[in-house]
């Protein structure tokens, strides 16, 4: 066991893989019946949920930005390609690659802005941005479909392979795995540090010699791209979007996300996915007069975070292993 935890040290993305594989095994759970046939699509909609809360967690978390937006853009890149797949008849990939790349351009926009202002500021921009984006949902029905939403289909890869729930969720699960060791790469990397240093004070990270206008776009880009990755996935998982979905509620749950989790935490943040999407609907929902409670659960979650533990839940573990290391060496002494 413990050559295991070594090798898991030692190679980390190893880890991150082997963590993919246990999330794929949720299908062959559901087939056999220990599972709900209903989690593959709750568990994959958290995970989608977890690659943009990811992109929030680069901004926030390392980067010390701030923004209200991540829902707006998720939701831009989910109608492009909805639209780009079923009214143009685009490949998957070219509707996928434009799907990102046009939120990206907006998104390094507001990053451009984030030079001007800070702080409430700016989320109050990028909430801006974001509740504009809503009401264009709203109102350019030919592109969106209005209040009635816009459709799409499972994804189509090359051409050829026609995917259906079960396989878009591991295909869900591979750019999960995909996007963390992207990130873990990054993030303590060159790049990692130079927003950090960020974070921590502007003047000495310029005095180090970091440039704060591209370090600024770059997390906004980096942001906005995981969000609109997780607007293209979402869009062929759950195969539809309102504009009633992309709210500000969104964006906060993205937000508690990252607080309850862990900020700057890869596993942290898919644990705060789980905690704020899956477990109302896996667990809330079948308690009688609890179905409606999830904005009670993530309100006490966050207070009890900030006050005990304020890195995020995932610290629980850490905890965990203290305990049991003082209850060894106290079996030990009464040896």
């Amino acid at each position: 066991m413990t050559k295991e935890k070594n090798i898991l040290k030692k190679y980390p993305i190893l880890g991150l893989i082997l963590f993919g594989a246990v999330l794929a095994l949720v299908p062959p759970l559901a087939e056999a019946g220990v599972l709900k046939n209903g989690y593959i699509t709750t568990i994959g909609g958290t995970l989608i949920y977890a690659i943009a809360a990811l992109g929030l967690n680069i901004l926030l978390g390392w980067s010390g930005l701030i923004s209200l937006g991540t829902a707006g853009f998720m939701g831009l890149a989910s109608y492009i390609s909805a639209y780009l797949t079923i009214d143009l008849e685009l490949p998957f990939e070219a509707a996928f690659i434009l799907a990102v790349l046009i939120p990206t351009l907006l998104g390094i926009l507001v990053g451009l802005v984030s030079l001007k202002i800070e702080g409430l500021y700016l989320a109050i921009a990028t909430l801006a941005v974001s509740e504009v984006l809503r009401k264009t949902f709203e109102e350019l029905v030919p592109f969106t479909g209005g209040f009635s939403g816009k459709s799409a289909d499972y994804p189509t890869l090359l051409g050829v392979f026609e995917l259906d729930r079960t396989t878009t969720y591991y295909f869900i699960v591979a750019i999960l795995v995909i996007v963390m060791i992207l990130t873990y790469n990054m993030m303590n990397g060159k790049l990692g540090r130079a927003l950090n240093a960020m974070r921590g004070s502007e003047a000495a990270a310029q005095a180090m010699g970091v440039n704060l206008l591209t370090h600024r776009l770059i997390a906004f880009a980096l942001a906005t791209v995981f969000a609109s990755i997780a607007g293209v996935l979402y869009v062929h998982f759950i195969k539809f979007s309102y504009p009633s979905t992309w709210i500000l509620k969104l964006s906060l749950d993205f937000l508690a996300i990252i607080i309850i989790g862990g900020l700057r935490s890869i596993y942290g943040t898919v644990l705060g996915a789980f905690i704020v999407f899956a477990v109302p609907d896996l667990f809330l929902k079948q308690i009688p007069y609890f179905e409606n409670l999830s904005y009670v659960l993530n309100g006490l979650l966050i207070i009890v975070v900030i006050i005990f533990y304020p890195n995020g839940l995932v610290g629980i573990g850490y905890d965990i292993k203290k305990l049991f290391r003082k209850l060894r060496k106290g079996g030990k002494k009464d040896e």
